[in-house]
């Protein structure tokens, strides 16, 4: 590709691929600085339209699944639309508002407007059991943290202080986090360092911790977790609903939003349990 660079000129060969070139436009300030595209605001609620359900999918729901007509359709276009990505689209991504795809709300999503968050199993760190999000989330306020690198965990860290040193204290919040290894080899690894993991992590949150190597292939873009490397954020209601989200590094203003929205829901629940 070449671009001219002025009447009577040469002509300057880019060489960059021109999909590069793409990807590194760059947006104009009103005061004309170079910079990068602003983000937007989450545009819609996240989360799974069924209410989930305790239990290790069997070869049944995988017949059913199989046999749905509706079902292989949605998964066909995920598989074709994730056949188009590049293998290090993700990582290239985070080059990008280190990886932020999108800011997350002030305020909470409504109630008959929220959907819920999706079943995901995993070992314990204290007890090495089996668990599930569905039971533990039923009734409690939840923050739930998405981990699965190094770089996700300080994410997390970035949003949830506050809301933890404020509420964690309380029966009626609970801070989940899941680290989510879908890679067999990288789980295996984990599974390996989980004395290391148990050692670093606080000993009151070891029961809330879970190890899961659950395919979410299917639900990712259903929760907004497009990129791998970066980490998330979901408040979940004591109905399983999914009232706030955030991804990657923590701005101020999301911070506090969730410590805000995280307290109206407790306040809530407690009123409810009164009543």
């Amino acid at each position: 590709m070449s671009a001219l660079v002025g009447a009577g000129s040469r002509c300057r060969v880019s060489l960059r691929p021109f999909g590069q070139q793409i990807v590194a436009r760059r947006w104009r300030t009103t005061s004309g600085a170079e910079g990068e595209a602003p983000l937007p605001l989450l545009q819609r609620p996240l989360g799974v339209t069924e209410r989930p359900h305790a239990h290790v999918k069997s070869w049944e729901d995988t017949r059913k699944e199989l046999v749905d007509e509706e079902t292989r359709l949605r998964q066909r276009e995920h598989l074709l639309k994730e056949a188009s990505k590049g293998y290090f689209t993700d990582l290239n991504a985070t080059r990008r508002h280190g990886g932020k795809s999108w800011i997350a709300p002030s305020v909470m999503i409504r109630e008959d407007k929220a959907l819920y968050f999706p079943n995901v199993t995993g070992s314990r760190l204290d007890t090495r059991e089996q668990a599930h999000t569905t039971d533990m989330c039923q009734g409690r306020v939840s923050v739930i943290a998405m981990l699965s690198t190094r770089m996700s965990e300080i994410h997390v860290k970035g949003f949830v202080a506050p809301t933890n040193g404020r509420f964690l204290s309380n029966p009626r919040y609970q801070y989940i986090q899941i680290n989510l290894q879908e890679n067999l080899l990288k789980s295996w690894l984990v599974s390996l360092f989980l004395a290391s993991i148990a050692r670093s992590i606080p000993r009151e949150l070891h029961p809330t911790y879970l190890v899961s190597s659950q395919n979410m292939e299917y639900v990712r873009e259903a929760l907004g977790m497009t990129n791998k490397h970066v980490g998330y954020v979901y408040l979940v209601d004591e109905n399983l609903k999914v009232r706030w989200a955030g991804c990657a590094d923590a701005k101020v203003e999301e911070t506090r939003a969730l410590e805000q929205c995280t307290g109206v829901l407790i306040n809530r629940l407690g009123k409810k349990i009164k009543s």
